[in-house]
């Protein structure tokens, strides 16, 4: 995402979440950040139902205050990610999905989409 405008995110959900087969898209819970603002539109575009954690209440997106955490070993917190190439941070988020995680039995981010993109094909049939 170039800028942190709603317009740019919701160009980059959209087309982030177009990726993903439609019965793998459920739902996105996100902070009050004002770059959500169009969060109705992103989901008449995805069909993905947007949530909003309350203020102050990380614990209601653990999940990804954890994914966070471990994001910051790599770019600390206030980094300006456009120092960075598309391809050193998409080297980082492919470092992250193939980390294995206590939550998911220590498999990876990566192996467990996998599974559910297994699954949902043989339950579905071909999905793209």
């Amino acid at each position: 995402m170039s800028s942190a405008t709603a317009a740019d995110a919701l160009v980059s959900f959209s087309q982030a979440l177009q990726r993903i087969p439609a019965a793998l898209r459920k739902t996105l819970t996100y902070d009050q950040g004002k770059e959500m603002s169009y969060h109705d539109a992103l989901t008449l575009r995805t069909g993905v139902a947007v949530y909003f954690a309350d203020p102050h209440s990380p614990w209601q997106r653990g999940s990804n205050e954890n994914t966070n955490g471990l994001l910051r070993q790599y770019l600390p917190k206030g980094t300006d990610l456009s120092v960075y190439s598309q391809d050193e941070l998409n080297q980082i988020a492919l470092s992250l999905n193939t980390r294995p995680r206590q939550r998911h039995g220590f498999h990876t981010p990566l192996q467990v989409y996998n599974e559910h993109l297994r699954l949902a094909e043989a339950t579905l049939g071909t999905m793209h």
